[in-house]
């Protein structure tokens, strides 16, 4: 694995988010700002170290460990655990935007295909579903944009669009609601609408400490909450690497077994 990324590249990949946000005060419509939300969230490859804390309706504590690795914007993901020991090893792989996604359980050494509905499911019991983590562009495929009146959020200047559940598209969520920050086009909350209840908010992702890394705005730390079941998760990025040089071989039964 080689980082693709010198001096060269920064500079110019800098120059470039310059001139985006430079567009930020444009009347921009909702499909355009949902495409640099895109743009940002899914670069061509990436690598991290994650922690995840779980938090039940007790307030009781789990903490996870964990590397990923994305590759083709999105449409490739990996994520193996480190810790705790117990699950040391197990790893999930998400292909085709978490359309297909297997385990690997070192304990038993085998490999499980998943059921096609499992993209809706948590992952590893968190507030985050497979389809969360791994649905790359179905912000623009799954769902319909359109801009609402802009907001200040916690002192913030914020684009919000509405993202409406296309007829034809199958996502969790009959709705999204995004607040989109205008200097650097990182959504920072995320409303989650129900799917079988579309008036009523499910999840709430907000998204904060946002570094710029690689050229690319950053947020280091996440919290989803399940309005519903009195749950939360937090995701800390410990590290965070982007357009890397990665072999498509990972993103294979082999590299799920390494």
């Amino acid at each position: 694995m080689r980082n693709l990324n010198n001096k060269g590249w920064i500079v110019t990949a800098y120059f470039m988010f310059l001139i985006s946000i430079s567009l930020s005060g444009q009347d921009l419509s909702g499909p355009e700002i949902i495409t640099k939300v895109n743009q940002i969230l899914n670069p061509y490859s990436s690598k991290a170290k994650i922690q995840m804390i779980l938090h039940n309706k007790k307030n009781q504590t789990r903490t996870f460990v964990y590397e990923s690795w994305s590759l083709d914007h999105g449409e490739k993901n990996l994520v193996k655990n480190l810790e705790p020991h117990r699950t040391r090893g197990q790893a999930t792989l998400m292909l085709n935007y978490a359309d297909d996604i297997w385990m690997y359980f070192p304990r038993t050494k085998r490999v499980r295909k998943l059921a096609s509905h499992a993209k809706k499911q948590k992952m590893e019991g968190s507030d985050f579903s497979y389809e969360d983590m791994g649905s790359g562009d179905a912000f623009i495929n799954d769902f319909t944009a359109k801009r609402l009146d802009n907001e200040k959020l916690d002192g913030t200047d914020c684009y919000v669009l509405s993202l409406m559940k296309k007829e034809e598209s199958d996502p969790s969520y009959s709705q999204i609601i995004m607040w989109i920050r205008q200097d650097n086009f990182v959504p920072i909350r995320l409303d989650y609408y129900d799917e079988n209840h579309p008036d009523r908010v499910k999840k709430r992702l907000v998204q904060s400490n946002i570094k710029m890394i690689d050229g690319i705005p950053t947020a280091m730390h996440m919290e989803m909450k399940d309005l519903t079941d009195g749950t939360k998760t937090e995701m800390t990025f410990q590290e965070v690497f982007y357009n890397l040089e990665l072999d498509a071989s990972l993103f294979s039964e082999r590299g799920l077994r390494k």
